[in-house]
This record gives structure tokens, C-alpha cells and sequence, in this order.
């Protein structure tokens, strides 16, 4: 058998030739090849953005609350918690389950701030010396971050931007909070010092959360030195979350007591429902988005690959008067459409992915906050979103080639080569 592919041969000389004369055919055949290129870096940016823009919101909502939550069974929605142990004889198993991160303690209790002109309700977030503050130092605008010590109260608290604008408080002020003792129903006052402010455009989140030391939250409930609300587990990778909130829960099952506290671990996608079912509708998105686009492209194709053969109708009567197939034929006007898909896969790729390397680094295209909890349009740009979508693009087009190359078998030698 010849190692010698003709129709590639044949496909690679008229894909190459220079000097041609068939203006018309090279401006139909080079608009397909824009439609390639344009299609597939349509397609690129459609992916990069809404996977960037899901994972930026999603890191947010669990910057706040981490990937799963450990509370109390007896425990509901609210903010008012019904305390466990801290001292669990789970932890250590917990901590040592292959993906996750962090394991740190939180106590949460719902109040309020007063000031001379303004009240607002909000929830002081307490946290111990565990406490991983990455996420809030990096979203912090001034001031610093506190230290949380199991050996003395510290009074320093981190506020958000949109409430010290709403208050009009800054760095360095006193902030005087207001609780109600659900025991007793006796009110308490507790005043704070603003040590840092931090912004993170999720306008819910940021105009409810007041973060302060464990310790206070434990004297304002009534506590001992050892309760808490729960635990915030965080994990390397989020497409584990359903796989370690299983483990979890058969963990706590396993040390579980009748006379004890049965605690339950609560995902961050069940915490926050509407959120995060809202980012999967972004999903659906993308898939019309990819299945207009590709369509677009591949006719483009379809289109310039029947000019190709209609100009090439001579050529096509010769191959088949010397006993070439039609399958043959075909081949050569396939292999010619896949040069011509792939010099605009090229130019697609170059183009999107310069483009997301800028937007990266330079954030050139800005959002609204207030709507997209984004200052700029996220990317999010990985190798196998490009190797999927090139991959397919590829395959789909070629597909849809087949039917249009059908046309070689109707062409009938003698009147083709008369024509000429």
C-alpha cells in the first residue's frame, strides 16, 4: 500500500497556489475563514468570562462563609445559633480528609448599629486565632486585619465600606452595637474599634457583616470559654464539595451520641440557593451562545467550500475521467476546508487568548458593581476549555461538511470538461 496520500497532495497544491484570478472565490472563501476566526474567539470569550465571572462571585459568597458550614442540627436559617463544643473528638479525622484546607471555628449573632443619625441591622461574625483572613485582606481598602486570641478579648472589628459610607464612620472611630439575649430577652451593648475596612461588591454580604473576636460573641450569648456556633471547612477544589460534605457527614455520624449534639454539615450551595442556582443559569448561556456561533460558522464554511467546487469544476471532470473516485474527490475539498478551518482557528485562538492575557492583567473592560458584584469583566482562561472548544469546532465543521461534498458526485465528467 502507498504511503503517498494524493488527495492531500492535490488539497495542499490549490490551497497554496498563488496568482489565481478568481477574485470572487477568495473573498467567499476568506469571509468563511473570518467566520471561523471570528466564531471561535466569540467562543473563547464566552467561556473565559462566564466561568470567571462564576468563579469570582462564587470565591466571594465563600470567602464569607467557606465551602461548608458544621452547626448544630437543632440550629435554623437564622443568625441565632445553638452553641456546640468546640473540643469535638472528630476534628482531627475531619482535618485529615484528603482536599480539605481549613477547618476554623465562627460564631454568629444578629444586632444592630447606632449612631447619632443612623441604625442599621447587621450580624457580628465572630472569629478565633484559626481564622484564615486571605480572603478579607484581600479585599481590604484601609486599615488592617485583627488578631484573635483564646487568652484576652480584643475590640478591634472589620466593617465593610458600604455600611462606614451609610454611618459615615472610617478607621479609628467607635462603633456602638445594640443585642438582644434570646435567654433572658435582656438587651446588651457592646462598643467596638473600626481597625480595617474591606469591599467586596456583593452588596448583601458586605451590608450585613460586621467581623469581631469569638470572645465577645460568646459573652454576649451566655457561653462557655469552649462553644461555638459551628465550623467553616474550606477545600482545595470546589467540584469536591458534594463528595466532602459526604464524608463529613459520616464522620459526625460515626461519633454521633443519643445525650450529645448532632451536628450537620451544610454546604455552601444549599446555604446560599439563589445564588449559586442563579450562577448555574449562566451555563445555559453559554451553551446557546456556542450553538448559534458554531452554526454561523460552519454555513460559512458550507458556502465557501461550494464555490471552492464550483470553480474547481474542470478539475473535478478530469479526476473523475481518469477513474478517480467520488470519495476521493471529496476527500480533496475536505482536506482543502480543513486548511481553511484551521488558518482561522489560528487566528481565533491568537486573538482571544491575547485578549484575555490583557484583560487580565490590565482590566481594560469594567463593570458596575452594584449589578455584576464585579469592578471588571472577569477571565477565566484554562487549557482544557481551549483544547474542548477547538476540538469541537474542528469535528462539528467537518461534519457538516460531508453534506455539501456530496455535490462532486453529481458532476458528470464530460460536461464538465466541455464546459471549460
Amino acid at each position: 500500500m502507498s504511503l503517498f496520500n494524493t488527495e492531500l497532495f492535490i488539497a495542499r497544491r490549490i490551497f497554496f497556489a498563488r496568482g489565481t484570478s478568481r477574485k470572487f472565490s477568495e473573498s467567499i472563501v476568506s469571509f468563511a475563514v473570518f467566520g471561523i476566526a471570528f466564531g471561535l474567539f466569540v467562543m473563547i470569550l464566552s467561556v473565559a468570562i462566564v466561568t470567571g465571572f462564576k468563579k469570582e462571585v462564587r470565591n466571594k459568597v465563600i470567602g464569607f462563609g467557606s465551602h461548608i458550614q458544621l452547626v448544630n442540627f437543632d440550629s435554623n436559617s437564622s443568625y441565632e445559633t445553638v452553641p456546640v463544643s468546640k473540643n469535638q473528638p472528630w476534628l482531627k479525622e475531619i482535618r485529615d480528609i484528603k482536599g480539605i484546607k481549613n477547618v476554623q471555628s465562627f460564631a454568629t449573632k444578629p444586632g444592630i448599629i447606632k449612631t447619632d443619625d443612623e441604625i442599621h441591622g447587621i450580624v457580628l461574625k465572630g472569629v478565633g486565632p484559626d481564622f484564615d483572613w486571605s480572603f478579607f485582606k484581600d479585599n481590604l481598602v484601609d486599615g488592617s486585619v485583627f488578631s484573635a486570641s483564646d487568652s484576652a478579648r480584643n475590640d478591634n472589628v472589620l466593617i465593610s465600606k458600604q455600611v462606614a459610607s451609610l454611618l459615615k464612620l472610617k478607621v479609628g472611630d467607635p462603633l456602638y452595637t445594640y443585642f438582644l439575649n434570646e435567654g433572658t430577652k435582656t438587651q446588651k451593648m457592646r462598643k467596638f474599634k473600626i481597625c480595617g475596612i474591606f469591599s467586596t461588591s456583593l452588596e448583601e454580604f458586605d451590608r450585613l457583616f460586621v467581623l469581631a473576636d469569638i470572645s465577645h460573641l460568646r459573652k454576649l450569648n451566655d457561653w462557655n470559654s469552649d462553644q461555638i456556633s459551628g465550623f467553616e471547612i474550606s477545600i482545595n477544589d470546589f467540584d469536591q464539595l458534594s463528595s466532602i460534605t459526604r464524608q463529613i457527614r459520616q464522620i459526625t455520624l460515626k461519633y454521633s451520641k443519643e445525650d450529645e449534639s448532632v451536628l450537620r454539615p451544610i454546604p455552601i450551595t444549599s446555604k446560599y440557593p439563589q445564588i449559586f442556582d442563579w450562577l448555574n443559569l449562566l451555563d445555559m448561556n453559554v451553551w446557546i451562545i456556542l450553538g448559534l456561533i458554531i452554526l454561523v460558522a460552519g454555513f460559512n464554511m458550507v458556502s465557501g467550500l461550494l464555490i471552492l467546487m464550483l470553480e474547481r469544476t474542470t478539475m473535478i471532470g478530469v479526476l473523475k475521467a481518469i477513474g478517480t473516485e467520488n470519495w476521493s474527490i471529496r476527500k480533496i475539498f475536505i482536506y482543502i476546508s480543513t486548511f481553511l478551518i484551521l488558518r482561522g482557528m489560528l487566528w481565533g485562538n491568537l486573538i482571544a487568548i491575547a485578549f484575555c492575557i490583557i484583560q487580565s492583567r490590565f482590566g481594560l473592560f469594567k463593570l458596575d458593581p452594584t449589578s455584576y458584584y464585579l469592578n471588571t469583566v472577569p477571565v477565566n482562561l484554562k487549557i482544557s476549555h481551549l483544547l474542548m472548544l477547538n476540538i469541537g469546532t474542528v469535528l462539528i465543521t467537518l461534519l457538516m461538511l460531508l453534506v455539501p461534498s456530496w455535490y462532486v458526485t453529481k458532476i458528470e465528467p464530460d460536461k464538465a470538461i466541455r464546459f471549460d
